[in-house]
């Protein structure tokens, strides 16, 4: 990457609002001619990773980030058998069919609704010994008895795909039965996943983030407090495909010391470490045995460190540096936090990161953990949390005194409850996925890259003043 004016660069750091990027001459002439697959050894196919938080990142989350290339690392407050059944349930889904809600025809509509919002495709499978023989919508639910068991309410009609049905091929059927979408059965009619229209296509522009069984990727975090090297070799042992070791100030000594006894192990994974700002940071963490640095201190929505630290950097910059520093080392790394629109994962790839962590942003769509609830005027929400915060605290020292517990409760650097609204037109991480990868794709092509190292070596940047961000947001309301 080069700045458009290199004489001219401001004394002071730059976050992504305060960078543009200028178009090149091209030769790609379609977003489908760029692959977006990361550079850094993780096997992404996709350059985006959903963060490690309590309420971003969970099963769900896990899974269908993974069938769409990107990859969900499991926070480190979680216990070491809910990790193990979690990276086990990933390691078994569909690489390309959805999990479909299962319910038996005694299941009452109460059971439907809790779990029907859990799931993009919005609609529950009425099985009976593994074959489908119903299915219900939240549209079958509405005016019914919370008790009223599903198999009264639910249409009885279902017609099936196999599960050698090709995406496109399953698109059409479904395009000419007008149906949004169907069970997909194995030879003896058991039911094995669920395609909608829309994932059919997404199969046919997304490639999943596949181990080297063929199944679906998924990371796990861990803190360097403790006994790091057996918190390693349990994950490792679980087949988590990505070790990040994870604090909020990642250029300290029990850092270093917690690389070099994961190192010991000699993971054959990559091994993330963070998070950093500096090009002195990022180069300590290389040495010390990370692949990938973790770059971001303080831009996350729900991180209050900088106003109760006065501790930080701006975003861009941070990437930029780090990521010069990185490369020198034969390394890479992740722009972690700061990102609100899809030009700021494209803004953190022009500076030279090789993936991009979402959290908050994620937050709020019905793959991430937590319960789905309605404001008063009848908008759904989902609950988030910084991890520095006292309701993290909380999670993470449940084994620890009363007293302990009190006492690092007193201090706290996160927001401890956000609502984070379900847009109405994109509840789903898919649906944030599409329209990332649909401008950052854009972004590429504007370049003349096809992929992602050569879209850090083309893209040239602008520094703007904030009337020129302003400029650049859309009027969806008019003058």
């Amino acid at each position: 990457m080069r700045f458009l004016d290199e004489t001219g660069l401001p004394a002071h750091d730059l976050t992504y609002d305060d960078v543009f990027m200028v178009p090149r001459r091209s030769s790609v002439a379609s977003r489908y001619d760029v692959d977006l697959s990361s550079p850094d050894g993780t096997g992404l196919t996709v350059p985006i990773v959903a963060a490690n938080m309590t309420a971003v990142s969970g099963r769900r989350m896990a899974e269908t980030l993974a069938r769409r290339g990107g990859m969900a690392i499991i926070p480190q407050d979680i216990p070491g058998p809910v990790v193990a059944d979690v990276v086990s349930w990933v390691k078994q889904r569909h690489p390309v069919f959805e999990t479909p809600i299962v319910l038996d025809p005694e299941h009452t509509v109460a059971d439907a609704l809790a779990l029907i919002p859990k799931r993009s495709h919005r609609a529950a499978f009425v099985v009976v010994d593994g074959r489908p023989v119903g299915v219900v919508s939240e549209d079958d639910c509405i005016g019914v008895d919370r008790f009223t068991q599903v198999q009264t309410v639910m249409s009885a009609t279902v017609s099936s795909l196999r599960d050698d049905v090709e995406p496109r091929a399953a698109f059409e059927q479904l395009e000419r039965e007008r149906r949004r979408l169907a069970p997909v059965v194995d030879a003896d009619g058991r039911l094995v996943g669920v395609l909608t229209r829309t994932s059919a296509l997404r199969a046919t522009i997304y490639t999943p983030a596949l181990d080297a069984s063929g199944r679906l990727k998924v990371g796990a975090a861990i803190g360097v407090n403790g006994d790091v090297r057996a918190k390693a070799k349990e994950m490792l042992a679980l087949g988590a495909d990505c070790l990040v070791l994870d604090t909020a100030h990642g250029h300290q000594e029990r850092m270093l010391e917690a690389l070099a006894a994961v190192r010991e192990l000699d993971p054959q994974v990559p091994v993330v470490a963070g998070n950093v700002v500096s090009a002195e940071g990022t180069r300590d963490l290389v040495q010390a045995g990370a692949d990938i640095v973790k770059v971001g201190v303080g831009p996350g929505a729900m991180c209050t460190t900088r106003m109760m630290t006065g501790v930080g950097r701006p975003q861009f910059s941070s990437v930029l540096e780090c990521a010069r520093q990185a490369e020198e080392l034969g390394a890479h790394v992740w722009a972690d936090g700061g990102v609100r629109h899809p030009r700021d994962v494209a803004l953190a790839l022009a500076a030279g990161a090789s993936a991009v962590m979402v959290g908050s942003w994620f937050a709020g769509t019905h793959e991430s953990p937590g319960d789905l609830h309605e404001d008063a005027e009848g908008r759904r929400y989902k609950e988030s949390f910084g991890m520095a915060s006292a309701r993290a605290v909380a999670n993470r020292t449940t084994t620890e005194s009363a007293f302990d517990r009190a006492r690092k409760g007193l201090y706290e650097e996160g927001i401890s409850s956000s609502r984070m609204y379900l847009a109405p037109g994109r509840p789903g991480v898919e649906d944030l996925l599409d329209q990332v990868c649909a401008g950052v794709r854009s972004s590429f092509t504007y370049a003349g890259a096809r992929t992602v190292p050569e879209f850090t070596d083309r893209a040239v940047v602008g520094v703007q003043s904030a009337s020129g961000f302003h400029e650049g947001r859309p009027l969806p309301a008019g003058w």
